[in-house]
């Protein structure tokens, strides 16, 4: 083959040129395909901590919020509530909260940073099924050692208003209670050690 008065720098021009629009054009397939294996927004946000403001919470009421995928449960406690928590220590399976999963800081009778504010993960530690708030006194239902709590309606188990497992239900432990802390005394982040400082 003869390539006499061939222009090679046309040929170099369109060899680089098409170098150029091949890899160009491999990157525009890569990016979504390496895109589409990275954790999506929605759940990457799953796992961030959640502030939740509690300044409009009446006395009594409980208020609930998604962290993690699991709903959490924040009760504003009335001080008849807290009377009563010590009254039923001999009919709890932990009262103490040593086997349960909780952080330092609310590793107490209360089960709280704060003793009128309750926070707990809202699934029973039995088979993960969300407990009904039930915070009335003695229901016909419930009988008369009903002081209000939580009542599992998939497999009967009691917690009391700190979260605190009854003996004699299929729930082995109490509540677990997520890491939080308070910004201020109306503002909570769920998710975030009260350890943590913040930026």
């Amino acid at each position: 083959m003869n390539n006499e008065g061939v222009d090679k720098s046309k040929r170099q021009f369109l060899t680089s040129a098409l170098t150029v629009v091949g890899a160009v054009g491999t990157g525009y397939l890569a990016v979504p395909f390496l895109a589409q294996m990275q954790p999506s927004t929605k759940a990457m946000a799953a796992g961030a901590p959640v502030q939740v403001d509690i300044s409009k919470m009446e006395t009594g009421q409980l208020i609930r919020v998604a962290w993690r995928g699991k709903p959490v449960w924040i009760v504003n406690r009335t001080e008849e509530v807290l009377a009563t928590l010590s009254t039923l220590n001999d009919k709890l399976r932990d009262p103490l909260s040593n086997e349960s999963t909780q952080p330092p800081y609310s590793k107490n009778p209360n089960r709280s940073i704060k003793p009128d504010i309750f926070i707990a993960v809202g699934l029973c530690t039995h088979l993960g099924c969300s407990p009904t708030f039930r915070p009335e006194i003695a229901p016909v239902d419930l009988g008369n050692d009903w002081k209000g709590g939580f009542f599992c309606p998939c497999h009967g188990s009691w917690f009391d208003l700190a979260g605190r497992v009854y003996r004699g239900v299929p729930a082995p432990t109490n509540l677990e209670i997520p890491p939080h802390r308070y910004v201020s005394d109306s503002l909570i982040i769920i998710g975030e050690d009260t350890m943590e400082k913040t930026a």
